[in-house]
């Protein structure tokens, strides 16, 4: 991890959802979002990829790591920097049937990859080229980071 911006407590609900992601560590992860965006048109995927890393630098809350061993109370530990988890993926020389069979496999792949919460981030960004011009943006995240309210306000500014 590179230099520490900030130690913080977790909120009450912080908290509980840090309970919830160690519980069980074999099963799915229930607080585990994924959000799959159909782009359609021309991309430039190096400027989309930037455009999530930037992401990382202007929200210190999506660098966080939580941090609970040998600690009284759970912590999150805000890196200064951090990379950006990010996978690009060709399918558009398969079929339209294969491209779907592989695009629901590869959602149903990257959603049962749990997060550790001691190892930031916990999200990743996942780009499917599926046509020349249509493309899958798969972002997934813990809710440890986001929330339903501030979800919208990342993807606008993506």
């Amino acid at each position: 991890m590179s230099k520490i911006a900030e130690i913080l407590p977790l909120s009450p609900l912080q908290e509980g959802l840090l309970f919830h992601a160690l519980f069980d560590e074999e099963s799915l992860d229930a607080y585990c979002v994924q959000v799959a965006l159909d782009v359609q048109g021309d991309l430039d995927a190096f400027a989309l990829r930037e455009a999530a890393h930037k992401l990382l630098e202007r929200h210190s809350n999506l660098r966080a790591t939580f941090l609970h061993k040998g600690l009284d109370k759970p912590r999150q530990v805000i890196p200064q920097e951090i990379r950006l988890p990010w996978q690009s993926i060709d399918l558009s020389s398969l079929s339209e049937e294969k491209r779907q069979v592989e695009l629901a496999h590869l959602l149903e792949k990257d959603y049962a990859q749990r997060f550790d919460p001691a190892r930031p981030p916990m999200l990743r960004f996942m780009l499917v080229r599926l046509e020349a011009r249509r493309h899958c943006l798969v972002f997934t995240y813990h809710h440890l980071l986001l929330d339903g309210w501030s979800m919208p306000v990342v993807l606008q500014e993506l």
